[in-house]
């Protein structure tokens, strides 16, 4: 899919990964809605982009991706004031580290593990099944070779999934279940002309990361073996909008680690 001309709906798009994913797609020319529990940070993305590319070229709004109503109502104002979005990026999710058992014995409260989940999982699973809805309405896009593509997502797991470590347990099972859900998304959408990739990142400087003392970061850029620092958002950024454009990668998950395999703690 061509992204120039195209509206995109950025989930998590406030800061770090999203937010240099909304950028790096209006750079390539589309319009953007920046969507984030972080209403006022999502509108400043928002101007930035705008005060870079012009009016109308994107609308920053708060979202809730477990709310069914919160996720409505940020389509319905996105295609409002954008047009249909034809590209989703699930990069909105929350991390955890929590053992099993306390050190006073006491067992991990439930309610730890099911936030987590309800927010990487059911919450991504929320806006692909609203979003896929209102993209298999719409017209395929006109192409060259009978592809007949109407839209593309793209969910964002990481590589806790494969390497979960010691305290990731809520964590580490939602990014699974993304990586799960990829394949069955993808052959589910396939007859709406839709597509369905993620991204499993590994280590990456977003804020998070970054306030974390320098002595910390270097340890943890030690531990990835090429290249040897942390993974930059716009390295991430490159990926999701080359996801878009290429038609043929579908039902994938790519991982984006610099060959990192985590240790067990």
């Amino acid at each position: 899919m061509k992204i120039e001309g195209q509206v995109a709906l950025v989930t998590g798009g406030a800061s770090g990964l999203g937010a240099e994913t909304a950028r790096e797609l209006a750079r390539r020319g589309a319009r953007v809605a920046v969507l984030d529990r972080n209403g006022e940070g999502a509108k400043a993305v928002a101007a930035e982009i705008v005060a870079r590319s012009g009016a109308g070229s994107a609308i920053g709004l708060f979202c809730d991706i477990t709310s069914t109503e919160s996720v409505v109502a940020a389509l319905a104002a996105a295609s409002g004031s954008l047009g249909a979005p034809r590209i989703i990026m699930n990069i909105a999710g929350i991390g955890t580290a929590r053992r099993l058992i306390g050190k006073d014995g006491t067992p991990m409260p439930l309610e730890d593990f099911t936030r987590v989940v309800d927010v990487n999982l059911v919450g991504t699973f929320n806006v692909i099944r609203l979003a896929a809805a209102a993209i298999a309405k719409l017209d395929p896009l006109p192409d060259s070779d009978g592809t007949n593509e109407r839209g593309v997502m793209v969910c964002t797991a990481s590589v806790a999934a494969f390497d979960g470590q010691v305290g990731q347990e809520a964590y580490a099972a939602s990014k699974g279940a993304l990586v799960s859900l990829t394949l069955p998304l993808a052959r589910d959408l396939a007859q709406h002309g839709i597509r369905v990739v993620t991204i499993a990142p590994g280590l990456f400087l977003t804020p998070l990361l970054a306030e974390l003392p320098e002595p910390v970061q270097a340890s943890l850029a030690a531990s990835i073996p090429f290249p040897k620092r942390l993974g930059k958002p716009a390295e991430f950024a490159h990926l999701a909008a080359a996801i878009v454009e290429n038609a043929a990668l579908n039902g994938e998950v790519i991982r984006l680690d610099g060959a990192l395999r985590m240790a067990p703690r």
